[in-house]
């Protein structure tokens, strides 16, 4: 299964970014190499193994949140809920959120190649990471509804299709593939 296959580092070379640069050094320092489930599992958070502990990423969500603030995306504020007060990241570039946006719901109407493999790498990742976050109905809410309805469908057949047999058909997606098999397990 692609879910279980195990990462394996190509290049370390510094991104640029801070939060990709980092799994990258904790990905090298590995002795053996881990799954792409276990990576998730680490980068997120979500894995208390006391083992692997070293290799999480700290922080996550905050750190993201600061650099989409840092970017003008997102803004911070405090909110109070009764008895604590909460840091929220509300958007504040409706302009950003609706070209994302765009560029989903036109990849699936108006540029649809109906092949996985033709798709741009960014696009693909982009579905399968809305569908892991559980978003991509609102992804297409503001469609008319016969364009809801055939945006939808393609994206449920996209993402229905068995991550095994396309990430062996290689095209640089492999990583993709088994990402979403990991979230569909």
């Amino acid at each position: 299964e692609y879910c279980s296959s195990q990462v394996l580092l190509k290049s370390d070379a510094p991104t640029g970014d801070v939060l990709l640069d980092e799994t990258l050094r904790h990905i090298k320092a590995t002795e053996t190499a881990e799954t792409v489930q276990t990576w998730i599992e680490l980068l997120t958070g979500e894995t208390w193994n006391p083992f692997k502990l070293q290799y999480q990423l700290r922080n996550v969500r905050e750190r993201l949140a600061k650099a989409l603030v840092e970017k003008g995306i997102l803004t911070t504020e405090k909110q109070n809920f009764l008895l604590f007060d909460m840091t929220t990241h509300p958007v504040c570039n409706a302009s950003e959120k609706q070209r994302l946006l765009k560029r989903l719901q036109e990849s699936v109407l108006e540029r649809w190649v109906n092949e996985p493999q033709r798709m741009e790498r960014r696009t693909l990742a982009l579905l399968v990471l809305a569908h892991a976050s559980d978003v991509l109905e609102n992804v297409f809410a503001s469609l008319a509804d016969d364009k809801y309805d055939v945006a939808m469908n393609r994206t449920k057949d996209l993402l229905d299709m068995d991550p095994e047999v396309e990430a062996a058909k290689g095209k640089g997606m492999e990583m993709i593939w088994a990402v979403l098999a990991a979230f569909n397990k």
